[in-house]
């Protein structure tokens, strides 16, 4: 990896490291809290009741994936798909499934796998109404917490798929996924957990509508009318 000297020359920095700062100072320009953090875009999934691969879908000319990946880029310094570099090798760094057809605690595993950061911003590639506003707000709420994950709960539903995870989440996802529970949120009680209720989203907790995804053709119809300001 090429290095650096900074400018008193007495350590090299890395090009990797330098690209990291230079992303967390346009943040800061952009008046986001640059928090450091990875973001991870959980694109591997089936889409079997939509009929095609939903994270290539369009939405005002960007795929889902595309979408996603700008979108976590606002707030994160690194962004990675969790997909098949084949098909998403394009948008970056990308990061396939080790438990290949376990479903999104597979990628949430591979993604800690791949962490150089404590916190760790995992979101599914079909829930285009998510705004730059709430994934900083949740970062800075998993930054202030010791907390393995930290999760929103919105009208009653907890959502593992718009959280952000730490390292000590991996061994829990590990041993979940050899012992074929695929299912994430009932793990949340075997690590600290922080479950952010109604009261702690204030202003995003009545924009439920912020979690709607993309499962079926219709469902890909009404975000396409959404966007352009039909509903």
């Amino acid at each position: 990896m090429p290095e650096f000297e900074n400018q008193t020359g007495s350590a090299p920095i890395s090009s990797s490291i330098m690209a990291i700062l230079a992303i967390m100072a346009i943040l800061t320009i952009r008046g986001i809290m640059a928090i450091p953090s990875t973001g991870f875009v959980l694109a591997g999934g089936k889409s079997s009741r939509m009929g095609t691969n939903k994270a290539l879908l369009e939405l005002e000319g960007l795929t889902l994936a595309a979408r996603t990946h700008d979108l976590l880029a606002e707030v994160c310094p690194r962004v990675v798909i969790l997909g098949a570099p084949a098909i998403y090798g394009h948008l970056g760094e990308c990061f396939p499934d080790v438990y290949s057809g376990c479903g999104p605690l597979a990628g949430i595993h591979v993604a800690l796998l791949n962490s150089q950061t404590r916190l760790n911003l995992v979101t599914a590639v079909d829930t285009p109404f998510l705004s730059v506003a709430f994934l900083a707000f949740l970062l800075e709420q998993a930054a202030g917490s010791a907390a393995a994950v930290t999760a929103p709960e919105i009208a009653g539903f907890v959502q593992p798929l718009c959280a952000v995870y730490t390292p000590t989440f991996l061994p829990v996802a590990e041993a979940a996924l050899q012992d074929g529970r695929y299912k994430i949120t009932p793990l949340f009680s075997e690590v600290e957990s922080q479950v952010l209720s109604a009261q702690q989203l204030g202003r995003f907790a009545p924009d439920t509508g912020m979690f709607d995804n993309l499962n079926t053709p219709e469902d890909y119809a009404k975000a396409r009318k959404r966007f352009s300001g039909g509903e």
